[in-house]
């Protein structure tokens, strides 16, 4: 059993360290311990912390097309119902007020959400319906709506806070419209969901897939060809965002066409940001994927990766072989980052020296943004 104390200790000397990194200069920059992916004590926090009041990428607009459309999931332990009804996308809880039994699973299209323990009926907007056989005196229905959360769409992506008070999602993303916008990344399509579970700690995830120094070692047939890691460049960062731009060699064609007015430069790269904490996304002229990742504990994620394709620019084969290819480039991820994740908790994992900016510049941009986010529930804003 571990001792509050000792995990109290452990907590502040690793918050220290991740202050020491995230205030490293920019000539020197450092990665974290391994500890800082494999404590019990640090993660618990970061999910009361910088996880509890992140805005999570739950799905694409385009995933819930028509009214009473639901997709369900659980998030930080919170089962979450999001639904598209008269008003908008919502996210609701997926708890019913009467003994707690979740009453939705996976997703589809319903006009109401009826528990299978009791009955109770709810609409589309989490009011009560009904409730058989309530004939207490003191029973009120408009009392027992479904809890609800933030829920926000930025760029064809569905977005949800746990905060009772969440930060300002356009606050936090500032300056990322400039970045992807001219893409017109709400009109991707959806083409492909998937759901994996990967054996390593969340961050490992995010400082991976936004630093293009491991492309042409981890994977040389997949995106070497395209996207080698000597092309990399660091690009834009803000508040709660960090990118870069995998550039294509000279001698390659680009993919598609894309959104009217793409300049060259767009046209010819894939764009790769991170929507902190838990969205690393990468954009093309004709394909956008999106990887949500769900902590579930200190040594393990839920991935939910999405495809997603724009117009008509890609037929139904290249899309199955672009489904294939990221495919591939998952496993070749996941097979790397649960390999590190056996080793991180060496007493010898004490954290390196980052390459430079071009190549690890966006881990040094993740690591002052949660050294800024990862503070005591009690401290002030």
């Amino acid at each position: 059993m571990l001792d509050l104390h000792d995990a109290t200790d452990s907590l502040s000397d690793l918050r220290a360290q991740l202050a020491k990194c995230a205030a490293a200069p920019n000539g020197a920059p450092r990665s974290l311990p391994g500890r800082a992916y494999t404590d019990p004590a640090l993660f618990q926090h970061e999910c009361a912390t910088v996880l509890r009041t992140g805005w999570h990428c739950v799905g694409r607009v385009d995933e819930l097309e028509q009214i009473g459309d639901y997709l369900t999931l659980n998030l930080l332990g919170e089962p979450l119902l999001i639904v598209r009804n008269e008003d908008g996308i919502k996210a609701l809880s997926n708890v019913c007020r009467h003994r707690g039994m979740p009453l939705a699973e996976g997703s589809g299209n319903a006009n109401r959400f009826v528990c299978r323990y009791h009955a109770w009926t709810y609409g589309t907007d989490g009011q009560l319906l009904r409730a058989p056989r309530m004939k207490n005196t003191s029973f009120d229905p408009k009392a027992c709506k479904l809890g609800t959360f933030h829920c926000a769409e930025r760029f064809g992506f569905i977005y949800v806070n746990l905060d009772g008070a969440p930060s300002d999602i356009d606050a936090d993303l500032s300056g990322l419209d400039d970045l992807i916008g001219p893409y017109q990344p709400q009109d991707y399509s959806i083409a492909h969901v998937g759901t994996e579970i990967w054996h390593c700690n969340w961050k490992t995830l995010v400082e991976n897939f936004m630093e293009g120094y491991h492309l042409s070692v981890v994977h040389p047939q997949t995106l070497h060809g395209y996207t080698p890691t000597g092309l990399s460049k660091k690009g834009p960062f803000g508040p709660g965002f960090t990118s870069y731009f995998a550039n294509y060699p000279d001698n390659i064609p680009g993919r598609g066409e894309g959104a009217p007015g793409l300049d060259k430069e767009a046209l010819h790269r894939s764009t790769l940001f991170a929507a902190f904490p838990c969205q690393v996304v990468s954009v093309a002229a004709s394909l956008l994927v999106s990887l949500s990742i769900r902590p579930l504990t200190p040594t393990s994620i839920e991935v939910r990766w999405t495809m997603s394709v724009y117009g008509d620019a890609l037929d139904g084969d290249t899309i199955d072989q672009r489904i294939a290819l990221w495919e591939d480039v998952n496993r070749e991820d996941r097979e790397k980052l649960e390999a590190m994740q056996t080793a991180l908790g060496s007493i010898h994992a004490t954290g390196g020296p980052l390459a430079g900016p071009d190549y690890e510049g966006t881990v040094h941009d993740f690591l002052l943004w949660l050294a800024g986010r990862t503070r005591k529930p009690s401290d002030s804003a």
